[in-house]
């Protein structure tokens, strides 16, 4: 017999609906009233407050998304009005992630396969299709732009190099989104210095602030100066940040992902200064804790952890934490710490409640200027998994070298996923609010943190 006194699933959605959209509503009407506060804002926090973008006209993926975190948070009425008022004002800049990725085409994939293409090229084609269809098919077009609309982000440090040395692997994605960026100017374009981010957020744009994961290497080694030639060449199209490592170890340091833990070498402090003297954030998000530590001891610029979490939350922290030694040596730099949406790194509950609970950590031990929010995800195209389903089925692979990590037993649910998505970004400056953080103070984890050290890093370039 059910139980009438409880609401149905169906019932409990349907209220969730009815509470984001009557919070919406409240937020445009205390907009009216905000209006003299606004104005008493740096220009580069001031911005039409468009509330109703974040909340109506959700497809079903996102709102499913919506409803997991709502159902964790459990937000006041007056907190969500709040945040998503504070969320639509303010430059909000993820410190590293993806925009929105498109469904690839399955036919078009299928043919490849069955024309002999390698599996170099079948990986080339099908990461090209999820960053350049946004472009080319009027469908994929739309999610991404709902998606980018959804999030209220203003900019992304995005993610325009694949992992690894080589210069030829790292242009590939970088030229992909250029070109993103140079056909869709009009609504997301390519940042080349902060004050374009700060143009994009009055405009009402989006846009695309360029990190390498991976330091451009010939590997000739003929001399220092003639090895790092291409770090200045990959700035002068528009990189701006640069992981020393990835998951394994390098010429520059150790990977997040060696056991070693051996540390910066001197090739790498030569790195380093070089990225100071060009204007290249050093990103030791990927980087074991040694090679962390050492590379923000010998910055002479603001240092980074773009997309990590705290070791000392969790009694067998991940591998690609920061324990407090290597956040304090990256605060004393001036840079930040940049928390991840990633449940297996977060541990604990692994949602947007741990999330948060990262930030609290970073603010309470080491102050507000030292912490960001460094997503490490991407909204997916509800086309994915229909088109996915034409690509028939690849041979077993082996593990690819950079993906080598120490073996983890934590589960990832599916609950945990939906509250941390990327279209949620309202909501984690909702969970802000709820946390007790001023207006200014959430101002500077969703955004003017980063913002300050892109500006410190380009000021100071030489």
């Amino acid at each position: 017999m059910t139980d009438i006194s409880k609401p149905s699933a169906e019932r409990q959605s349907v209220q969730r609906r009815a509470f984001l959209q009557a919070s919406a509503a409240a937020s445009l009407v205390g907009l009216a009233g905000s209006e003299k506060a606004r104005a008493a804002r740096p220009a580069e926090e001031t911005a039409p407050a468009d509330v109703s973008a974040l909340t109506e006209r959700l497809n079903p993926a996102i709102q499913q998304a919506r409803e997991a975190a709502l159902n964790i948070l459990k937000p006041s009425p007056a907190e969500l009005e709040r945040g998503l008022r504070l969320h639509a004002e303010s430059i909000v800049f993820d410190s590293y992630g993806f925009s929105p990725r498109a469904a690839v085409d399955g036919d078009a994939l299928a043919a490849a396969i069955e024309a002999g293409a390698s599996s170099i090229e079948i990986s080339d084609l099908r990461e090209e299709m999820t960053m350049t269809r946004t472009v080319t098919d009027p469908v994929e077009e739309q999610e991404y732009r709902a998606a980018w609309r959804a999030s209220g982000v203003t900019c992304i440090f995005q993610n325009a190099g694949e992992e690894g040395q080589d210069p030829l692997r790292l242009i590939k994605r970088l030229a992909r989104f250029t070109y993103a960026t140079d056909m869709l100017r009009g609504f997301v374009s390519k940042a080349a210095v902060p004050e374009d981010i700060e143009t994009a957020k009055r405009e009402g744009r989006h846009c695309l602030y360029f990190t390498g994961n991976g330091v451009p290497l010939t590997q000739q080694w003929v001399s220092v100066p003639d090895e790092l030639r291409y770090l200045r060449v990959f700035y002068q199209l528009g990189i701006r940040m640069m992981h020393l490592t990835y998951q394994r170890r390098n010429m520059i340091g150790d990977g997040s992902g060696e056991k070693s833990d051996a540390g910066l070498s001197d090739f790498g402090r030569a790195v380093v200064a070089e990225m100071n003297r060009v204007g290249v954030i050093p990103d030791c998000a990927h980087s074991g804790w040694q090679t962390s530590l050492e590379s923000a001891q010998v910055s002479e610029k603001p240092a980074v952890a773009s997309h990590t979490v705290c070791a000392a939350l969790d009694s067998n922290p991940h591998a690609r934490s920061k324990p407090d030694e290597v956040i304090r040596a990256i605060a004393d730099t001036g840079g930040f710490v940049g928390i991840c949406c990633i449940p297996r790194y977060l541990r604990g509950s692994g949602d947007i409640a741990m999330l948060l609970n990262h930030i609290d950590h970073v603010v309470k031990k080491f102050g507000i200027d030292y912490v960001a929010i460094g997503t490490d995800i991407a909204y997916s195209s509800q086309n994915s998994s229909a088109e996915s389903k034409k690509v028939p089925r690849l041979p077993r692979r082996r593990e690819e070298f950079r993906m080598l990590w120490p073996a983890d037993s934590f589960q990832t649910t599916r609950e945990m996923t939906d509250s941390l998505s990327w279209t949620n970004w309202p909501l984690y400056t909702v969970g802000l609010v709820q946390r007790g953080y001023s207006d200014e103070e959430i101002r500077k984890i969703i955004g003017g943190n980063v913002m300050r050290v892109a500006r410190e890093t380009m000021d100071r370039a030489s």
